[in-house]
């Protein structure tokens, strides 16, 4: 259940429309629904401030109709589909508005938010190769009501690239440092900039790079304090992450 939602339920005992008995049936009804092969999670709007993303691998085109259909039942306005192959994309675009980015492997449906955190995320990359890690990351990222600037190739093989946009890093709410190879890049990053940085490894690299492996361990070995790390090409887990960074606001 959509945070408008529940707002909408309580504003009706408000005005007395509803009594306070119907409005607690409507808010316990259904926390998940039973799909038979998946269990849609209708209150993590409510309990997380972000509703359940649906992660697209391995799910058939049909399964995916019937998980969005029963999130836009329950008034989810923006849904995310990550890792959702082209194939199973216009399989689903059949039956609902579906928004593709191939490069990010993303499906979308609804509108992406205007962006309502504090500042600005950076979502950075060593090189052109990384981008489709970064651009899942920053659709992510976009699709959970941030401003994201993108900096692509801007890897330690050149520092002067990165060195050029030091404002957009000194400005940054949230930075994510996207890299294969050695992984380097969130170091030097996280040397530079006075918000959480939020490195991902990529498992672009030849064969000493293990698959991102390499990468990963410089970036869990980073001196550089304030430097998180998150799974190898886990573009999604770092645009969320940043999102809620984005969106910590002092009492």
């Amino acid at each position: 259940m959509s945070k408008d939602k529940t707002l909408d339920i309580l504003r009706q005992v408000q005005a007395g429309e509803i009594g306070p008995d119907e409005a607690l049936l409507l808010l316990r009804k259904d926390p998940f629904e039973d799909l038979g092969y998946a269990k849609p999670d209708h209150h993590r709007e409510l309990r997380q401030g972000i509703a359940e993303v649906i992660y697209g691998a391995g799910k058939t085109a049909e399964q995916i109709k019937g998980i969005t259909a029963a999130m836009m039942e329950m008034g989810q306005k923006t849904i995310l589909i990550t890792r959702l192959s082209p194939e199973v994309a216009d399989e689903v675009a059949t039956s609902v508005p579906l928004q593709y980015h191939q490069m990010a492997r993303i499906g979308l449906i609804g509108q992406i938010p205007p962006p309502d955190g504090i500042g600005k995320i950076v979502v950075a990359t060593g090189g052109t190769s990384d981008m489709p890690v970064a651009e899942e990351a920053a659709i992510t990222a976009e699709a959970l009501g941030n401003e994201v600037v993108r900096l692509y190739d801007v890897g330690v093989a050149g520092l002067h690239r990165l060195l050029s946009r030091l404002d957009d890093i000194m400005n940054a709410r949230a930075i994510v440092a996207i890299a294969g190879m050695e992984g380097a890049l969130a170091s030097v990053i996280g040397g530079l900039a006075d918000c959480p940085v939020i490195g991902v490894p990529t498992s672009v690299g030849y064969g000493a790079a293990f698959g991102g492996l390499s990468a990963l361990l410089t970036m869990l070995n980073s001196c550089a304090s304030g430097v998180s790390v998150v799974n190898i090409d886990n573009g999604f887990g770092a645009g969320y992450l940043a999102s809620m960074i984005n969106h910590q606001r002092s009492v």
